[in-house]
Parts: structure tokens; sequence; C-alpha cells
């Protein structure tokens, strides 16, 4: 099932015109009109039928797909990136091991997967926030912290540190957490061109691009740190970040 859809149906479709073609009985080629009607009636009625089995199998792939991935990032929370093992997915997905190297081929990629995948929602999640002018940039600040609160508890965090870490010695992984640190970075200096062009001056001594590496710099720092159990021992990691917030208050009241 791993072919596209239109190389699928092009072949049932040449198969049922094949037999068409070939069989003396019970479907010989069409000689009248009426024959030519019913042969092509039989011949869309099994296109239809070749489409609504590969519309459910594509259902079901990707149900399939994404249950495998919930179960990753479960047992990633559990037992980290290096003790984390297909068989152990597996079995928290409920399907046989042959499942995660069909729809992924290894543990890398399965990994690579989940990151894409729930790096693709939060993006969007951020993009929907920083789009809604009614949020001033302290507000908006404020609830960037609330999803970092939500983000260690879904274990996204953990996700994308453990495969940071796996990156520094693996160039395709760093391909990919690299590409997708890059879109949260283009959207907060998206939102801090907008912020210098509506208020010159706003960055201060900051450019667009300066101003997105500091975010970027605080939030993944703090994560690393709070994953190490910085908190712990009493350094006040996504606190200071709050304090970023009300700092950005005092300019907006200044300004």
């Amino acid at each position: 099932m791993r072919g596209s859809g239109g190389g699928w149906w092009n072949v049932a479709r040449g198969c049922v015109l094949t037999i068409g073609a070939r069989a003396p009985h019970p479907y010989p080629l069409p000689n009248g009109e009426r024959e030519r009607a019913e042969f092509a009636a039989r011949v869309n009625r099994i296109e239809q039928q070749v489409r609504s089995y590969m519309a459910r199998a594509a259902v079901k792939k990707m149900e399939t797909s994404t249950s495998l991935l919930e179960a990753a990032k479960k047992v990633l929370r559990q037992n980290g990136y290096a003790g984390l093992s297909t068989r152990d997915v597996a079995a928290e997905a409920g399907v046989p091991l042959s499942q995660i190297h069909y729809h992924f081929g290894s543990k890398q990629n399965m990994m690579l997967a989940l990151f894409e995948y729930l790096n693709a929602q939060l993006l969007g999640r951020q993009q929907a926030l920083f789009s809604d002018t009614s949020m001033k940039m302290s507000e908006q600040w404020d609830r960037a912290c609330d999803y970092l609160d939500e983000d260690i508890a879904s274990g996204y965090v953990r996700v994308l540190q453990e495969l940071i870490a796996a990156s520094w010695h693996d160039a395709e992984v760093a391909k990919v957490i690299r590409a997708g640190l890059m879109g949260w970075l283009e959207l907060i200096v998206s939102v801090a061109r907008k912020a210098e062009a509506t208020a010159p001056g706003a960055l201060g001594p900051f450019t667009p691009e300066e101003a997105g590496a500091f975010a970027a710099n605080c939030f993944i720092g703090a994560e690393s740190l709070y994953l190490l159990g910085a908190e712990k021992k009493g350094v006040p990691v996504r606190q200071v970040l709050r304090r970023v917030g009300d700092l950005i208050r005092v300019a907006e009241k200044s300004g």
C-alpha cells in the first residue's frame, strides 16, 4: 500500500479493462450501444469500489501512524531517547512491531516523525497567538510562557531536547530539528518586524533577527535547565521568563 493512489488506481483500472478485453464471457468486448453502456457502468462501479477502498486504507494508515506517534511520545517521556525501543512503542500502541517498520522504517525515523507531528501542531498554535491583534506583546509573551508549561506537561519539550542532543552526532537528525526550529525563529522575527514597523525603536538596540534569537535562546535554554532539574535546586527558570513579560509591559506603558 505504499504506492501512490494514482499508481494503484491505474493498475486497477487496467485490470478491469484487460478483463473486459480478454474474457469471452461474462465480459465480452461490447459491440452495440447498449452493451457499451453496460460495460461502462460495470467499469464505473469497480472504479468507485477501488476509490472507496483506497480512501479507507489511507484513513486506516493515518490512524495507525498517529496511534504509534502518540505511543512513542508516552514511551519517550517514561524511558528517554536512549531507553526507547520500537518494541515498547508497538506494545504501547497495541500493534505488531512490524507496523513501526512499515510506517517509519526505523526508530530514528519514528522519532523524527514524532517531532514533526508535534512541532507542526504547536507552531500553528503559536502563529494563531501572534496573529491575534487584540493582544499586546506583553500578553502574547505571557501566553507563550503558559504554552511552555503545557509543552513540558505534554512531553513535547522532552522530545525536542532529546532530539537536539541526538542531533549533535547525527547529521540527518540535525537537519530535521534545525528546520523545525527555524520555523519558530522565523515566526518570532516576523513578529519583531511588525512591532518595529508599528512603533519604531520598540525593540531598543535589537534588530528583529536579534530579538528572535534572544527569545529562542530564552526558551530553549529554559527548557534545558528545567529538564536538568534546575528549578528543584532553586533556580527560577520559568519565573524569570515571566519577568521578561513584565519588562515588556513597562516598555509598553512608557511608550
